[in-house]
């Protein structure tokens, strides 16, 4: 089953830290804040999301990266990542809604998590279903590390269901 594995904040910067549990207001984690407000924050880019399962691949590739340092918000663990895409919906815990908007650019203070400082590993061009992902949130409310992540409607169901 997916689930929130570590929820990530910081006072601006990477890496970000581990708390157990948070609040998520429509502009993301009420506890956390970004440095550099105009390439991050937009109600677009709530929450970022990363995979502990792309974080884990990355480090048997020999970088030296691990939950948080990517600067995402929540770790996420379960989900078929390289599946994830615009337009999905997830309730995260009993209360909050998001839904994924695009692939998070890769930045170069995340350069000292990769070898050779090679931060565009991370880039969705580059190596689809090894990037970040920003989400903006339908419906706020607070989650826990452990919180189910359960798909509410998914770009391909909603395609599907267009005439």
């Amino acid at each position: 089953m997916s689930h929130i594995h570590l929820i990530n904040v910081s006072d601006g910067g990477v890496p970000k830290l581990p708390v157990d549990t948070a609040e998520v207001g429509l502009r993301g984690l009420t506890t956390d804040r970004q440095a550099d407000t105009i390439h991050h924050g937009s109600p677009d880019q709530a929450l970022c999301l990363y995979s502990l399962e792309v974080i884990e691949a990355l480090g048997a590739e020999g970088h030296p990266i691990f939950p948080g340092a990517a600067g995402e918000n929540l770790t996420i663990s379960g989900l078929d990542w390289a599946g994830v895409t615009e337009g999905d919906r997830f309730r995260l815990g009993d209360d909050v809604v998001i839904e994924v908007t695009f692939p998070a650019t890769p930045c170069s203070k995340n350069a000292e998590w990769f070898v050779d400082r090679n931060f565009k590993r991370m880039s969705h061009d580059l190596h689809p279903g090894s990037s970040r992902t920003y989400a903006r949130v339908l419906q706020p409310g607070s989650v826990s590390t452990g919180d189910p992540v359960v798909a509410v409607v998914t770009a391909v169901a909603r395609s599907e269901e267009t005439p």
